[in-house]
């Protein structure tokens, strides 16, 4: 294991990095943190919205108690989230997907800045804040292209009432989600694992999966997490400084051969 500052990329990076094939790249909150996302979470109990704390608003018991005050803390949290745009972080990502025979990116993120940025095909571990589901039949609407920006939606299929499409403490990830992100992290050549605290599991299991499949493991955080010690470098830094930097030092020992 090694660890690295953020101004170097080693030579054996740079080296996996050119020849890989097949590369996963994990995100957590510290990415969007560059782009000025607030993690709405306050500090311990501290209340974040209405004097409930971030555990309470954004709960499924919550949900079930009462809907209209959950989405009136979502609808807040959108139009807080919609004039941020995409960091280099995110922007390197979005390039990479086109740069590997196979590219998979996995966000704990719900803010929706990676396909702001051009990503594709990008699993939502979490889901996003910028969609709802029909709690009657499943159905799912783009917030986006909707003109309700308070109150609670109605399924445009049946009429039923709709949830934010995101998974709220107490809750179960999606069916398949982390099934989907493990296959890949199986087979891949690197694995990235960007701006995240790697604590919170399923997610934290995917560099783990990654790394006994054989995975190179790099981390990309501004400081050493639980993670550090499995990883086979640790690039602290911002990743919106790092990310970049990886890439364009490829391309100038590329333009030396």
């Amino acid at each position: 294991m090694q660890a690295a500052t953020k101004s170097v990329v080693s030579e054996e990076l740079r080296a996996r990095f050119a020849r890989a094939k097949n590369v996963v790249v994990l995100t957590g909150a510290g990415v969007s943190a560059e782009s000025g996302v607030p993690t709405f979470r306050g500090a311990g109990k501290t209340a974040v919205w209405k004097g409930m704390p971030f555990d309470v608003i954004s709960s499924g018991a919550k949900l079930d108690r009462d809907l209209p005050a959950v989405w009136e803390w979502f609808n807040y949290r959108r139009g807080v989230l919609r004039t941020l745009k995409p960091n280099p972080a995110h922007e390197a990502i979005a390039r990479w997907q086109d740069r590997f025979e196979r590219f998979t990116l996995v966000t704990q993120n719900v803010d929706g800045l990676h396909h702001a940025a051009g990503s594709r095909n990008v699993i939502e571990l979490h889901g996003s804040v910028w969609r709802a589901r029909c709690l009657t039949c499943n159905s799912r609407s783009d917030l986006r292209a909707s003109e309700v920006v308070a109150g609670v939606p109605s399924c445009l299929d049946c009429g039923g009432v709709m949830r934010p499409d995101v998974v709220l403490f107490g809750e179960m990830l999606p069916r398949g989600v982390f099934e989907q992100a493990a296959m890949w992290a199986e087979s891949c050549d690197l694995c990235f694992v960007v701006g995240t605290s790697a604590v919170v599991y399923p997610a934290a299991a995917i560099p783990e999966i990654a790394r006994a499949a054989g995975a190179y493991v790099i981390e990309v955080n501004p400081e050493r997490t639980p993670l550090s010690n499995i990883c086979d470098e640790t690039l602290m830094g911002k990743a919106g400084e790092i990310l970049p930097l990886i890439e364009c030092t490829v391309v100038i020992e590329n333009s030396k051969d």
